[in-house]
């Protein structure tokens, strides 16, 4: 068994490992054997029962399908545009739907409907962020990043209006805590919605991951070949897009995990999108898993995602920038 093969198994192994952690640990401490117990239907303890299957596996899996999410968009990003800084926000998709749940928010609806409206503005946010090229009639990847840069600001300044507005004893805490990401209203519910969307547009760009080598290539090289840069690119990217917004939809917005996951991955593995893509979605769900595990227990109150992925990911992105370059 090679080096790169290996990875594979072993963080299969720890994702398995991590689910268990996550399952027993927590204001209720459940032993492992319970656990797994309880997982076989062995176990007649109604308490651990109830929180093993509706609070805490529920949260688990999502964390899962968000991290993976996030990663596997950000390796697309990064593997079409050719730029190691993108990440999956950058066609404004994280801002458009904080600005659609805080819409939501401000009108009163429930957690169906940030979620509508999250999704909605994620959509919104990359079709004008798309047709910004069409409109100086420059079709171009370095123009659409651009328009994703101006996208996102236009919909940061909006969502600083909002907050404004917004009453300061109920709706903006609402919106603040939404913001900073989190699982904590993740059910069966949401994710019987989003949790096939994410598992399809995913498997897209898994069986299209060996087309994203070719358009890293550049757009010379890639039509050289045969490539119809602009459908294959488009479809990459609004399937990323979809990916993201689904996975903003079920935590709200978690920051650093889309840029720093993809190197870290390439690290591993090497800059084949064949095998880095899945390597991706391996460590992103590994990564979350963890993060999440960690807010809902090392304080009284559960800490936001997005405070302790940026605490851990910009040294970690750090780190990743110092190894990459000792091996180059």
């Amino acid at each position: 068994m090679t080096k790169n093969t290996f990875y594979f198994p072993f963080l299969s192994v720890v994702l398995v490992g991590l689910c268990l952690l996550s399952l027993s640990w927590g204001r209720y401490t459940i032993p492992p054997s319970d656990v797994i117990d309880t997982l076989l239907n062995n176990s007649q303890n109604e308490i651990q029962h109830n929180i093993i299957f509706n609070l805490r596996l529920p949260r688990i899996l999502a964390a899962i399908l968000v991290g993976a999410a996030l990663a596997v968009a950000g390796t697309t990003y990064q593997g079409i545009f050719r730029n190691p800084l993108v990440s999956p926000d950058i066609l404004g998709v994280s801002n458009g739907a904080c600005i659609g749940a805080a819409i939501a928010i401000l009108m009163g609806a429930g957690m169906l409907g940030v979620q509508t409206f999250a999704f909605a503005g994620g959509l919104i946010a990359v079709l004008l962020t798309m047709n910004l090229p069409r409109l100086i009639q420059r079709d171009s990847t370095i123009v659409l990043v651009l328009s994703g840069i101006i996208v996102s600001g236009f919909m940061m300044a909006s969502l600083g209006l909002i907050k404004y507005l917004a009453d300061p004893e109920t709706q903006l805490a609402d919106i603040v805590y939404w913001q900073l990401g989190s699982l904590t209203k993740s059910n069966y519910d949401n994710l019987m919605i989003l949790a096939p969307i994410i598992v399809l547009t995913t498997a897209i760009l898994l069986a299209m991951r060996w087309r994203i080598n070719v358009l890293s290539l550049g757009d010379r090289e890639a039509k050289l070949i045969g490539a119809n840069i602009r459908f294959e690119r488009g479809m990459m990217v609004c399937a990323a897009t979809l990916l993201t917004a689904s996975a903003v939809c079920l935590s709200g917005t978690i920051g650093w995990l889309g840029l720093v996951i993809p190197h870290l991955a390439r690290l591993f593995i090497g800059d084949n999108n064949v095998k880095s893509l899945p390597m991706a979605a391996l460590i992103g769900a590994i990564f979350l898993l963890m993060v999440d595990t960690l807010a809902r227990n090392l304080y009284v109150q559960e800490i936001p995602l997005g405070i302790l992925t940026g605490f851990i990911g910009a040294p970690f992105f750090a780190w990743v920038l110092i190894k990459q370059k000792v091996v180059d």
